[in-house]
């Protein structure tokens, strides 16, 4: 199912949010995207523009983590003429060009520390001030902001401010990754198959169909596009296991599931309990899944009692299935 924006689902958690972010999106109130990197917060931040009564203004997207440190502040601020060497003329900042519409920061969990003040005040106060300016410019910009990583614990460890997270998390809205919405794998590969080999028409040997929906999928939606591109640049008018990168071929879920966990720690700055809570949750979850949902055939999986695995299910706020 193919919905605005270009967001195709037909998972019903992610249509119970669409649901929730066209409700939020006639209010003004700032939104926190929560999810993984790959599972598509941008277009999901597009979503809620589009679908809110300033959707003919601007709509600004910035990815923090892609801007130089350096060049964050005049970016997002703009500069006055003279403000240091390079400035030979007046720039409008980014907040500026989203004046009366909306503006999306991604990666908010890198913003620089020093710079969160300035970021707190423009979003409290409403006006910016350029970098070597003196004089407040007023802007009416809708705040759409994203992270990958739980930002609660960024304030707990000292890294983001308090009263910014309080600032930014008015509506936050958790968005599942790929592994949980499986449903959608199928949609997704039609989908991008058709985008980048519409002269093709590939068949999928059943092996492949399996490895693809029972891969991990740590890259989530992006990853995903990127291995049917790939696909559809290489493979034949049949798609066999060969085709498909080693990684899925050879996919122990187990083994990806440690990968991804270092991942999160090597990249994402989490804590070693963090971390730690990441992989059992996950190890759990797919137990669940492996085990279409059984407790007990889980439990025994894991080589836990149906006790302990009880607690755990409570402890990480999974649902109990049966």
């Amino acid at each position: 199912m193919k919905l605005d924006n270009g967001i195709i689902t037909q998972n019903e958690d992610m249509m119970r949010i669409l649901s929730r972010l066209r409700a939020i999106a006639e209010t003004d109130g700032a939104v926190l995207l929560i999810g993984e990197t790959g599972v598509g917060k941008e277009l999901l931040a597009e979503f809620v523009h589009t679908h809110s009564r300033r959707k003919h203004k601007p709509f600004v997207k910035v990815g923090l983590a892609a801007l130089p440190r350096e060049l964050l502040e005049s970016e997002l601020f703009g500069h006055e003429r003279g403000a240091y060497t390079h400035a030979v003329c007046q720039k409008k900042g980014l907040f500026e060009l989203s004046d009366g519409g909306s503006i999306f920061l991604d990666d908010i969990d890198d913003f620089p520390p020093d710079l969160q003040p300035k970021l707190l005040r423009a979003l409290e106060s409403h006006e910016i001030l350029r970098v070597g300016g003196t004089t407040p410019i007023p802007v009416n910009s809708r705040l759409i902001t994203a992270t990958k990583v739980d930002l609660k614990s960024m304030v707990d460890r000292g890294t983001f401010r308090a009263d910014l997270y309080y600032r930014i998390n008015v509506i936050p809205v958790a968005i599942p990754p790929l592994r949980e919405r499986s449903d959608d794998i199928p949609l997704l590969v039609f989908h991008f198959a058709r985008r980048y080999a519409p002269e093709k028409k590939l068949v999928f040997a059943p092996g492949v169909c399996n490895a693809i929906l029972n891969y991990y999928w740590p890259g989530n939606i992006r990853e995903l596009r990127n291995v049917i591109q790939r696909l559809c640049l290489f493979a034949k008018d049949t798609v066999q296991e060969t085709d498909l990168p080693p990684e899925i071929r050879s996919h122990n879920p187990r083994e990806t599931l440690f990968r991804s966990c270092s991942h999160c720690m090597a990249e994402e700055g989490m804590a070693l309990d963090e971390v730690m809570e990441c992989l059992e949750r996950n190890l759990i979850q797919h137990a669940l899944d492996q085990a279409g949902g059984n407790q007990s055939q889980a439990a025994r999986s894991l080589k836990l009692s149906l006790s302990t695995l009880r607690d755990k299910l409570r402890k990480y706020n999974l649902p109990p299935v049966c």
